[in-house]
């Protein structure tokens, strides 16, 4: 009954016309590059994802830390090119926000992924976020080199956080990372009230 519901929803919001895209590029006066690490953390919705990417990396394992810490940018940089050159976000509103959503969910269960699904998750992530950052950049006539700035930013956030997150032992600090996952589902599954209200 659950998944029927989380499907209906998945499939009406890809029915909802494509999303005007916004890179909230700040002007730092600092460069395009530094434009693009303080747009990574005055983001939530990116912000949210990397850390969320990276700590589910940490918890299943070491392999799959190493591929998220790599993966995940490379598909970001990868898609936010995409975006660039195309100039259009092709996905609704809202589609961050399920990302989020579907990764706190994740990462707040705790189950043992494979080190392959984690890669996948992480390159669908990283494309999706990155298309949407280089469309947004694009459409504001900002340079492409914001792009390295969020790559650059994003690389170090996963190897801060995914490193120690792979070596947990103790109960009470994996339960600390599920906790920080539910906060992130929660913040996801607000994003995405807010999403689908403006639509109304």
């Amino acid at each position: 009954m659950r998944a029927g519901a989380l499907a209906a929803l998945a499939g009406a919001l890809l029915l909802l016309p494509p999303a005007v895209a916004h890179a909230h590029l700040a002007n730092t006066g600092l460069g395009p590059v530094c434009d693009g690490v303080s747009h990574l953390f005055l983001s939530f919705d990116d912000l949210l994802t990397v850390v969320a990417m990276a700590l589910l990396g940490g918890l299943n394992g070491k392999v799959a830390a190493r591929r998220v810490l790599f993966v995940l940018p490379a598909a970001w940089l990868a898609g936010g090119i995409a975006g660039y050159l195309a100039g259009l976000a092709i996905l609704p509103a809202g589609t961050t926000s399920l990302s989020l959503l579907a990764l706190g969910i994740l990462v707040a269960a705790d189950r043992r992924l494979t080190p392959d699904l984690v890669t996948a998750l992480a390159v669908a992530a990283g494309l999706l976020h990155g298309w949407l950052n280089g469309a947004g950049i694009a459409t504001a006539g900002r340079e492409a080199t914001a792009l390295a700035g969020i790559v650059g930013s994003a690389f170090v956030l996963v190897a801060l956080l995914a490193a120690p997150a792979s070596r947990l032992r103790v109960p009470w600090t994996r339960i600390a990372l599920r906790v920080a996952g539910s906060w992130i589902a929660a913040v996801g599954l607000l994003l995405l009230g807010w999403a689908l209200s403006g639509r109304l």
